[in-house]
């Protein structure tokens, strides 16, 4: 069984969700894999702007709901995934490994939807509402990697 780490990091307005994903883009590697979760509204978009921001993205970043995969050159390419209107095998179709393992940077929107078709090493996020801008996002890290990653947020302040 692969090591797993969580943590929730709470965010008091936006800028702690931007902080967040900031923080994350800098620790991007070829074949990272962002998987978010929450409730519609939540920022799971927003969390995926400011992180292609974060990886030097310069295109403007919005959700990829009908279009499925956007894909964007920073200083990793950085493919972002909405999957909400498939199906696990609409999306098994579509060849995502050749983008989880990749040369780049996936986040996948929804990714508990096709949650079998995700590599087996992966950071799971899921972002919850709290009332204004404030937000809880907990996070799963699955795998040495991504285990590390959530220690490093850990001593940050994370719990």
């Amino acid at each position: 069984m692969s090591e797993v780490m969580a943590i929730e990091w709470t965010a008091d307005d936006e800028s702690g969700t931007v902080r967040l994903a900031e923080t994350l883009a800098g620790w991007a590697a070829p074949g990272t894999v962002l998987a978010l979760d929450g409730d519609l509204g939540a920022g799971k978009t927003r969390f995926s702007q400011a992180y292609a921001r974060g990886i030097g993205v310069k295109d403007v970043v919005n959700s990829p709901t009908f279009t499925i995969i956007k894909e964007y050159q920073g200083a990793l390419p950085l493919y972002h995934m909405d999957v909400y209107r498939l199906s696990e095998p609409e999306a098994d179709e579509l060849g995502l490994d050749e983008y989880f393992f990749g040369d780049g940077v996936t986040i996948v929107e929804w990714a508990s939807l096709i949650e079998a078709l995700l590599p087996p090493e992966r950071l799971e996020m899921y972002i919850a509402h709290l009332g204004g801008d404030a937000r809880r996002i907990a996070i799963k890290g699955i795998g040495p990697r991504y285990a590390a990653w959530v220690r490093d947020l850990q001593r940050m302040g994370a719990r």
